[in-house]
């Protein structure tokens, strides 16, 4: 791992502005349980759900992408990581988990969020912006306050597939609107509204 980095993130800033006035959400937390990320939400009144996407993507598939093409595989990941009722979240801070999915388990998961955010809920993620690599970095996020975040990258891993404004607007479709922003990093900080 290097040296963390802090930065703003406009992304953060939108993300956190849409929720400001309002305390007792519930949020989901894709980074896995930490005690900073845990500190900051449950401190601004909210409650928090949190999983390590990646390590699930690695404890359930392993290094092969072509894992993540098989159904049953799908179906268990969903149910270890998104089994919430319909309508469960306010926000969903996914972070970069989702460029390291293929398009079958993209568009499940995506699927299933739609299904457990409600209506006017928001999600935040992180997409690589550059479009000819077949590894992109895979970064630790921890949450400083409400526009900025320490990012520590933690390697490279297979990319799922390329992510574009296109594919990304396409992958979102269903949501009623999407919103990108480019960072020092050359990621793609995505605010999408359910």
């Amino acid at each position: 791992m290097t040296t963390p980095t802090i930065r703003n993130s406009r992304g953060l800033e939108q993300f956190f502005g849409n929720i400001r006035d309002v305390v007792g959400l519930n949020i989901l937390d894709m980074a896995g349980a930490n005690q900073e990320n845990i500190n900051f939400l449950t401190n601004l009144g909210h409650k928090l759900y949190a999983s390590d996407l990646v390590r699930s993507i690695d404890d359930t598939f392993g290094s092969d992408l072509a894992e993540q093409n098989s159904a049953p595989r799908i179906e268990h990941f969903l149910q270890a990581n998104f089994n919430y009722l319909p309508d469960s979240f306010d926000g969903a801070i996914l972070w970069d988990g989702l460029q390291f999915m293929t398009p079958a388990l993209l568009a499940a998961t995506v699927d299933r969020l739609h299904m457990i955010m409600r209506p006017g809920g928001y999600i935040l993620a992180f997409f690589s912006a550059n479009e000819k690599m077949s590894e992109v970095p895979a970064y630790t996020f921890r949450l400083v306050d409400a526009k900025s975040i320490s990012v520590t990258e933690r390697g490279v891993r297979p990319a799922g597939q390329v992510f574009n404004n296109r594919n990304l607007e396409k992958t979102f479709a269903r949501f009623e609107s999407i919103k990108f922003f480019l960072t020092r990093e050359n990621l793609r900080e995505v605010i999408v509204r359910r």
